[in-house]
């Protein structure tokens, strides 16, 4: 294990649009999270937002926040992850019930 990272997100701030839902029934929101160098008054130093689009960072919009978190422990050798995606099993699906 690399590290080890906690943190909280305001469920009111998620976008129901942005949601999809699994052939199993199962709800996922993709979200995006930064480790920053410094920690805030709070003692957090992660950074959670909404995800941008591809289109949404090129045009350089504003990115919503919708939680913050702190890094717990890490053994000194993160890397990246490299992306293994297989979107045959998602399916996108608005009427969720929150």
């Amino acid at each position: 294990m690399g590290a080890l990272i906690e943190g909280s997100i305001n469920l009111s701030k998620l976008p129901k649009d942005r949601m999809s839902t699994a052939k199993n029934g199962d709800t996922w929101y993709t979200f995006t999270m930064s480790v920053n160098d410094d920690t805030s008054q709070y003692g957090d130093n992660c950074g959670i937002w909404n995800r941008q689009t591809k289109d949404e960072r090129e045009a350089k919009e504003q990115k919503s926040y919708v939680g913050n978190g702190k890094v717990l422990w890490t053994d000194g050798n993160i890397k990246p992850a490299e992306r293994k995606e297989d979107l045959s099993r998602v399916v996108e699906k608005n009427d969720l019930p929150f």
